[in-house]
């Protein structure tokens, strides 16, 4: 994520605690995550776009080893 977007904000929350026993807990305690991140490199995209950005960035990662991945991804000075 970093190498990707040089964010100037970024947090990364592993949120499966709170999914025990859902669809998509595989046991491993790593699951479902919430990742807020702030780049310059968001800047004129829009909300799909960013989404789409950050899926590539993480490659295989959505989809086949984590089930759930919420991502709030906004420019400088977005709120």
């Amino acid at each position: 994520m970093t190498d990707a977007f040089a964010p100037t904000h970024l947090d990364i929350i592993n949120d499966t605690a709170n999914h025990r026993g859902h669809a998509g807990d595989d046991g491993s305690g790593e699951s479902h995550f919430n990742i807020g991140i702030e780049s310059a490199a968001f800047a004129g995209a829009s909300r799909l776009q960013r989404q789409r950005m950050v899926n590539a960035a993480l490659g295989d990662i959505p989809g086949q080893r984590v089930h759930a991945l919420a991502i709030k991804a906004r420019a400088p000075g977005e709120s």
